[in-house]
């Protein structure tokens, strides 16, 4: 069984399937790829059209698109199922992701955690006007899965993919001293994160930031 991952460090959606994979407990190689490259390799590019990240090969199966990978990975590898069986717990699973996928992704990661957080220590001055819009459309994305998640896990007592899927993007909002704060207003929320920040397989996968020893 060959099982390599391409993706780029700093990616949510790269320690997404990084932490699938080490729920599960499966190893892999992994391939380097910076998508915001100008030189993004041509044979990156024939395995992903898009350019972008992660994308997987299992024993000559190719795929791309995390949410995609994640099903295939839970369910090639059965070993602690990530996916409710109950048709009311997955839709709600899938919902769960969609609304941070859809919503969640650009003001919490692209807007204030690359402004506030990624970008400061990269040693460049962040843009406060982003920031601000970011916080403004975070905390409507926050009310919602504050109304949407159950406990202890989003799905109750299982943990599953949407709990993959949110929590490397909460860990990097919440880098940022307002999204720490603006995520202490929805008790919910904040109480699944306070216990799953320590989770295993999200410490594993923790990438750093530019100049720390934890960095690329």
């Amino acid at each position: 069984m060959t099982l390599t991952l391409h993706g780029y460090h700093y990616s949510v959606y790269t320690r997404i399937v990084r932490m699938v994979l080490a729920e599960k407990r499966v190893s892999y190689d992994y391939v380097e790829v910076d998508p915001f490259a100008d030189d993004v390799p041509s044979s990156y590019l024939q395995l992903h059209p898009f350019g972008r990240v992660p994308a997987l090969i299992h024993d000559g199966f190719a795929l791309y698109e995390t949410a995609a990978i994640t099903r295939y990975l839970d369910e090639a590898f059965a070993k602690l199922m990530l996916q409710p069986m109950d048709a009311r717990k997955r839709a709600r699973m899938n919902q769960i992701i969609a609304v941070v996928d859809s919503y969640g992704y650009w003001p919490m990661v692209r807007q204030v955690f690359a402004h506030r957080v990624f970008r400061t220590a990269a040693g460049e001055a962040p843009d406060e006007a982003v920031v601000a819009s970011g916080l403004a459309a975070s905390e409507k994305v926050i009310a919602a899965l504050e109304a949407l998640a159950e406990r202890p896990f989003l799905n109750g007592e299982q943990v599953t993919l949407a709990d993959m899927h949110l929590a490397p993007m909460v860990a990097y909002f919440t880098a940022a001293p307002e999204g720490a704060e603006l995520l202490r207003r929805y008790p919910g929320l904040d109480g699944w994160w306070q216990d799953f920040r320590h989770r295993d397989s999200l410490q594993a996968t923790d990438p750093g930031l530019p100049g720390s020893r934890r960095g690329r």
